[in-house]
């Protein structure tokens, strides 16, 4: 009794098998690549949620201090005397912001709003 043993490949000609996924074996699948996403989504949503609360409280019962510019005052000066320890560009970029100017030029008589320094 003798035993033959192929050499022939099963499936292929270059000797791989190919992968065959069941009906549940793609749900599966489907479901581990799925999972971080759903996740992400969700974390994503309860932080977005959680600012969307903490800034609601807030928004309505915002106070600012207010300066109306003199002759010859720049925003530069102004910045420098509301934070003398920060970067007036910086001081200068959030007050821009903050009364929506289209530049940093203003006119003598101008009342602005002054962003709240700690």
């Amino acid at each position: 009794m003798s035993t033959a043993v192929s050499t022939a490949a099963p499936h292929g000609s270059n000797g791989t098998t190919r992968l065959r996924l069941t009906r549940r074996g793609r749900i599966v699948f489907s479901t581990m690549a799925a999972l971080p996403l759903v996740v992400g989504a969700f974390v994503v949503t309860l932080n977005g949620g959680a600012a969307i609360a903490s800034n609601s409280g807030t928004a309505g019962s915002a106070s600012f201090d207010y300066v109306t510019v003199s002759a010859g005052q720049s925003l530069w000066q102004l910045a420098e005397t509301l934070a003398p320890e920060a970067d007036p560009r910086d001081v200068i970029a959030e007050i821009v912001a903050l009364n929506q100017l289209s530049t940093a030029t203003v006119e003598p008589g101008q009342r602005l709003a002054l962003p709240l320094t700690d």
